[in-house]
Order: C-alpha cells, then structure tokens, then sequence
C-alpha cells in the first residue's frame, strides 16, 4: 500500500530537462498538458495544449556557457501540495508549472516568460488570474499576483511574469461589469437612505429622552438605541466616505480611512452586544439592580474596546488599499479597507466577533422570551404593560441586523449576485427598520410603553446590587 501511495503520488510529478547555450538566438519554446507533462515545442505543431516561452533574454544574461532548464508539471491534488488556507480561487486542472534556470533565483525580466493556459469556455462568474507561489505570504506561502500580467483569451489566458518560479492559473469568482456597477450604485444608494433614517431615528431619541425626564429606565434604553444607531451612522458614512475617496487618496491617508471603517463596523457589533446584554437586565437579572454610570460605562466599553481592536491591527499594518475587479480585469471600486496580506484579521476582529456577538444575542432572546412568556403567565406584568412585546420587536431588529452581516460575510470573496443585492437591500432597510421600530415602541403610547418597561426594572436609589 505504501508503494502505491508513493506511485500515486510521483504520477503527479512530471519533469522536463534541458541544456541550453547561453548563445542561443531564439526563445525557447515548450508545451505542457496535466497529463502528459511537459515537452519541447515544434514549431510546427498546433494543439490546445498549454505552452511556455521563455526568452532569450534569460540564458544570455548567465554567466556559465550552458544553463540547465527544469520544467515542472505538478498535480497540486495527487501531490498535496500549493494548499492555501481559506483561498476561494480553484486551481485550473489542479495544474502548477514550475520553471527553474540554473542554480540563481531570476527576476526583473524586461522580457516575461509566457505561459499559455488552454482551457474550454469559463463560466460568466469565473475571473482566471496568474498567480505564483509567493513562499513570503503567510506562513507557508500563498498565491499572489505581483510581477505577472493576465491577458484573457476566448479558450486560453496568457500570463505574463517578471520572474522565473512555480505558477498557475486560479478561476476565482467574479461579477460582470454590469453587475458590479448596479451594486455599487445600489450600496451607494442604500447607504444614504439608511443615513437619513439615522438622522431621523436619533432625532426621535432626543425628543423622548427629553420629554421622558422622569423615567430613568426609558432614557438609558433611549440612550443604548442611540449609540447603536450613531454606530451605523457612522458606518454608512465610512463607506461612503471610502468608496469616494479611496483611489485619490494617499496610502497613509487610506491606511486611516481604513482603520476608521473597520472602527464603525465593530462599534455596530459591539452595541449589538450591549443591546442583548442590557435586555439581559432588564428582563432576567435581580429587579432592583442599579449600576453606577450605568450607561456611561457602556460608552466607554461600545466605543473604547473597538478602538483598542483598530488600533492593534493598525500598528501591525493591516490595513491598505484593497480594489474591486470585474471578470475581465477593470478595476471598479477602490477601497481602503484590510489588505489581502492580512485576511486572518479580517477573520478574527469581524467574522469570529460577529458570530460570538450572534449566538451571544440569540442565547440572550431565548432567555428574555421564556422570563417575558413567565412574567405573563404569573401576572406580574398586567393590563397594557406587554413585556413580550418589546422583545419579539427587539428580536426582529436583531435578526435583521444579523441577517444583514451574516450575509455580508458570506458573500466576501464570493459571485452570489442575488446574496449581494439582499445584503445592500437590507443594509438600507437597517435605518428605516429601527425609525419605524422606535416610533411603535416608544410614540405616542408613551404612558403606556413607560409602565410596560419601568415595571420590570427600577433603578432604585438603594439597590440591591451595586456596581461602581
């Protein structure tokens, strides 16, 4: 069994080996195909077969009168080898091409090695890239772009490299032109309707807080609502700030403009969080607890511990200028945003805290609907007073603000173009979501909503449990 593993392994190695004189006058020419290998090249022949040229350039740059050439043609699947951690590139017939001269690492050719991958009609929402094996990107290497010029062909794809090493070509998933254009248009657009209604919202915020002076329990939950809300204002208007921005602007200030979105993305998680725990209190935790600076603590938790995220990450670099390309290469929008260097970041300070922050909350309801469907059934909560109300509404906003991340982070790196538009639909809906939530809430049944809420915690002046 061992030997057959081994045989089944060398199957996915094939090598060619050549000698050429450094005063050679022509390009040496090879062809290759994933299941025969690599070969020369007659000048004669004509197939769909993959082709190599390197050119003269590079034996005649060598200090030695013969150069020994080693072309490679690996199977990356029988080989188990070139495996990138959380690429969402497919490498075209798990074929990789190495090419070495010599015993000298060669680069800043000012004329490129050519390589020719054949292939059938890719699909529309397939983009191939030349890509090699960067051995400096990450910790055992990845695929990168630098130094190479891909030139797409109706059944084949050209790839044009500076340099001399093992190569591919990834079919990563895209978006046409068209497509692209009309998200951008509609993101753009969704983000200024979801601004006006934050506007609004946090106006409405104001005006209760100060007509409802005497309710201490509704001006913190105003108050919670607010910075929430202030969060996504501020998150809309990064975006807006860095799609128009980013290609004019210097890298320092895009570094900046950066930091600053991924600042507002997770001061929108983090009150999400603060929102599940606050209902946490009100509805499950001992009545009468009362908090010192209860939300200025808050404050300074939903707007300090992001910062302290951002500001780590920019000390080790991470963020940049990242561009938005369309199947045929054009690049459509600039962003400064996390760089691809640094994508186990954007894993761990957004995907990871965003689905922490996601079960946290969904815990944090199935608690608060069995205590709400408890305070019922027992009548502590009478008459007018709803409980159960606020928190299916509450549950609603929630799932809303959750549904829209979720499916902004499933859809990073991806071509779902019906995932996109639901993400920038709902991404606007966010705003007039909770302006319609907070005017059901809190007006005019203000009477009303206050026994409903005042009820069910009191800040009382001698507290049962108290926390400076």
């Amino acid at each position: 069994s061992a030997e057959l593993a081994l045989h089944n392994r060398l199957a996915g190695l094939k090598v060619l080996l050549l000698n050429v004189s450094r005063a050679i006058t022509s390009d040496v020419r090879v062809t290759f195909s994933p299941t025969e290998g690599p070969r020369m090249l007659n000048t004669t022949e004509k197939g769909k077969a993959g082709k190599i040229q390197l050119p003269r350039e590079i034996f005649q740059s060598l200090g030695s009168q013969t150069a020994h050439v080693v072309v490679t043609v690996l199977n990356v699947q029988q080989l188990g080898m070139f495996e990138e951690v959380n690429h969402t590139g497919q490498v075209l017939d798990d074929t990789v091409v190495g090419i070495t001269v010599g015993e000298t690492s060669i680069s800043g050719l000012q004329d490129p090695v050519q390589l020719t991958f054949a292939h059938g009609q890719l699909p529309h929402d397939v983009t191939p890239q030349c890509v090699f094996w960067d051995l400096r990107k990450g910790t055992a290497g990845g695929w990168s772009s630098s130094g190479c010029v891909t030139q797409p062909r109706e059944k084949r794809t050209i790839c044009s490299c500076d340099h001399l090493t093992f190569f591919t070509l990834l079919l990563n998933p895209a978006l046409d032109r068209s497509t692209a254009r009309t998200l951008m248009a509609v993101a753009t657009a969704g983000c200024a309707v979801a601004m006006a209604f934050s506007v609004f919202t946090i106006a409405l915020c104001i005006f209760l807080r100060c007509k409802l002076r005497s309710e201490e329990t509704l001006r913190i939950n105003l108050g919670l609502h607010m910075n929430l809300v202030g969060s996504l204002l501020l998150l809309n208007l990064a975006f807006l700030l860095n799609s128009g921005l980013a290609g004019q602007t210097q890298p320092g200030t895009c570094k900046a403009l950066g930091g600053l979105t991924h600042y507002c993305l997770l001061c929108c998680f983090t009150w999400m969080a603060l929102e599940g725990c606050h209902l946490y209190l009100l509805f499950v935790k001992v009545l009468g607890t009362y908090i010192h600076h209860y939300l200025a603590k808050l404050c300074l938790l939903g707007w300090g511990f992001p910062a302290l995220v951002v500001g780590v990450a920019g000390v080790i670099g991470s963020y940049g200028e990242y561009n938005i390309q369309t199947v045929d290469h054009q690049v459509i929008a600039h962003l400064c945003w996390i760089t691809s260097k640094y994508l186990l970041v954007h894993y761990i300070t957004n995907c990871s805290y965003f689905a922490l922050i996601f079960l946290f909350n969904t815990a944090i309801f199935g608690v608060v609907t069995h205590k709400s469907c408890c305070l019922q059934g027992t009548g502590v909560v009478q008459g007018n007073r709803k409980a159960w109300k606020v928190v299916l509404v509450a549950m609603g906003l929630f799932c809303l603000l959750g549904a829209t991340w979720t499916l902004a982070f499933l859809t990073y790196g991806t071509s779902s173009a019906p995932m996109l538009y639901l993400f920038t639909i709902l991404n606007s809906l966010q705003g007039i979501f909770i302006f319609v939530w907070l005017v059901v809430l809190y007006y005019p049944k203000t009477k009303e909503t206050t026994g409903s809420l005042s009820n069910i915690i009191k800040p009382d002046k001698t507290p049962t449990v108290s926390q400076d």
